[in-house]
């Protein structure tokens, strides 16, 4: 009898018993303990397959206490007050003054990037008349050009923490 029919049961048993407090289909959890099987190879695969279910559950519960659905942040307060809202108006500021530095076509990628229409790439390659493919590396230079801009700008701490 091969590995897989002798296993499967098995593992299809161990992967329902345990997913239910994992907040994962079932049929996902026996795919990454498969997976896992794969990678592995171990000497006695029937006694391996219940500690292999037991971690991928805790992993996917590891995972789940982490992440967030989109948009679930706390909302912002309504009135953060006049000291954030200048921070921020500033911060806002010195990045466009950034973005506008940047050589090339980056000015208007990374405007586009940042419009609150929130375009999509194939809208932003039409804007620019570049290839939606080339979106992506130009993007990345850019960001790039741009992190090395502000970092400039930003007095680096010395040793020991106190700042020239």
């Amino acid at each position: 009898m091969d590995l897989v029919t002798e296993l499967s049961p098995l593992v299809a048993a161990e992967a329902a018993a345990e997913a239910p407090g994992t907040g994962m289909d079932a049929a996902d959890l026996e795919q990454a303990v498969w997976l896992r099987l794969l990678e592995q190879h171990p000497a006695d695969p029937v006694h391996w397959v219940r500690t292999a279910v037991r971690a991928e559950a805790r992993r996917a519960r590891r995972l789940r206490r982490q992440e967030r659905p989109y948009g679930s942040a706390p909302a912002a307060d309504p009135d953060p007050g006049p000291e954030l809202a200048a921070i921020t108006a500033e911060r806002r500021r010195i990045l466009h003054a950034a973005i506008g530095r940047t050589p090339g076509n980056c000015p208007r990628l990374l405007a586009a990037l940042l419009s609150p229409k929130d375009p999509t790439y194939r809208e932003i390659a039409g804007e620019l008349d570049i290839s939606q493919g080339s979106l992506g590396p130009m993007r990345s230079r850019c960001l790039g050009c741009l992190r090395r801009m502000l970092a400039a700008e930003v007095a680096a701490p010395e040793l020991g923490g106190k700042e020239r």
